[in-house]
């Protein structure tokens, strides 16, 4: 099979480039020819620049003439879309409806509905402008990128689209990471018969490790929603029993840093190399994922699944679905300092169910997040677009 992938890569890379750059390299290794469009945001610097981008991010025709040529020049029999935002833009559908060649697109946020794609703003979840046809209320708080014409620019290409019926037309199938994801687009009345659950994965297999390091981890960017507040106050309150390791780096490394010198029991090791990481988690007990927005799909998930690692998360969004309460890891109330606590303390009081725990963790990687049954189920994906086409 021949796959063209378009994607505009962010200014600060994340989880979106990795799954981009995996799947491709899956399937290139069972044998399909893949071409890739890449654009940069990095390529976005000067005043003049900006302002041409953000007009593009509505409707870009440059980007829709790019697109029409390589897909001449490659013949691809389904193109997969990652991310259209906002060099690409909504114009490359088009461009492959024009072209006759089906569409996949990948859906890793909520770009379609919410302005800065987190549905989070001043510290806890925002739904805010979710089903209205306008995003007044983002435009007004400046949510994409603390910028009001930045806000107004997205917010108008989310309803000219959805006034031109772009994501109910012009789109084959959608991939959603998760089921909490799939439920939320089809509240945002995308058709659910499009609407389909292919889950990121891992590669290469990192095998499961023993978890006798006697402490906790986090491992994410240090930023706001990502719970760090929740997460050092219930150090706080444990009071040395159990040390935690925090790897990452970003907005609150300072705060952070202050804490681990603060609380003998917290260290911050900064960024990590992924192979040290990964024997991190081997050894951890537990991994503590405190996020306060619906996430995407973290990629720290599976990877903890992957070396038997058992997982304390929030109750909400994404990872309440992907974490079984009782069996791959424990559930706390979204920004409950204590209830975080209690769900660590009795993890060191239950070893026999944590081991329980490990095991299930480690079966729920082998069942549902290796990359051969990833390759089958995207198979199965673009093989439903080609026969609609035919």
């Amino acid at each position: 099979m021949r796959i063209l992938i378009l994607h505009n890569r962010y200014q600060i890379g994340g989880g979106e480039d990795v799954t981009m750059q995996t799947e491709k390299a899956l399937l290139e290794a069972n044998g399909h020819s893949v071409a890739l469009l890449e654009v940069d945001n990095d390529n976005i610097t000067r005043p003049l620049e900006k302002v041409k981008a953000a007009v593009s991010a509505i409707y870009s025709l440059s980007s829709k003439q790019l697109v029409l040529a390589e897909i001449a020049k490659f013949q691809p029999d389904v193109v997969h879309i990652h991310n259209f935002f906002p060099l690409l833009s909504p114009s490359v559908h088009y461009a492959c409806q024009e072209a006759g060649v089906p569409v996949v697109q990948t859906l890793q946020n909520y770009r379609l509905f919410c302005l800065n794609s987190y549905f989070f703003r001043e510290g806890k979840v925002c739904e805010d402008c979710f089903g209205k046809f306008f995003a007044w209320s983002g435009v007004v708080n400046s949510c994409y990128r603390d910028s009001k014409t930045g806000s107004a620019v997205v917010a108008t290409m989310q309803s000219v689209h959805r006034t031109l019926q772009t994501w109910d037309k012009v789109v084959d199938m959608y991939i959603t990471v998760t089921e909490f994801a799939r439920h939320k687009y089809i509240q945002g009345n995308l058709p659910a018969s499009k609407l389909v659950v292919k889950p990121n994965f891992l590669y290469p297999d990192p095998k499961p490790g023993k978890g006798q390091g006697n402490y906790a981890l986090f491992v994410g960017r240090l930023s706001p929603e990502k719970g760090l507040e929740t997460l050092l106050l219930a150090w706080e309150k444990l009071a040395g029993k159990i040390p935690l390791k925090i790897v990452g780096e970003g907005p609150l490394s300072d705060e952070v840093a202050v804490s681990a010198q603060r609380l003998t029991d917290v260290e911050w090791l900064g960024k990590q190399p992924k192979t040290r990481v990964l024997d991190l988690m081997k050894d951890a007990q537990v991994l503590v994922f405190p996020s306060l927005w619906y996430e995407g799909f973290p990629l720290v998930i599976v990877e903890a699944y992957a070396v038997g690692l058992p997982i304390i998360a929030a109750n909400l969004g994404s990872q309440s679905s992907l974490i079984e309460h009782g069996r791959t890891g424990l559930h706390f109330r979204p920004g409950d300092a204590a209830d975080l606590a209690a769900q660590v303390e009795w993890t060191l009081t239950h070893p026999a169910k944590l081991a329980q725990m490990r095991q299930a963790a480690r079966a729920e990687f082998e069942t549902k997040y290796t990359a051969q049954q990833n390759y089958q189920m995207l198979m199965d994906i673009y093989e439903q677009v080609l026969s609609r086409k035919r």
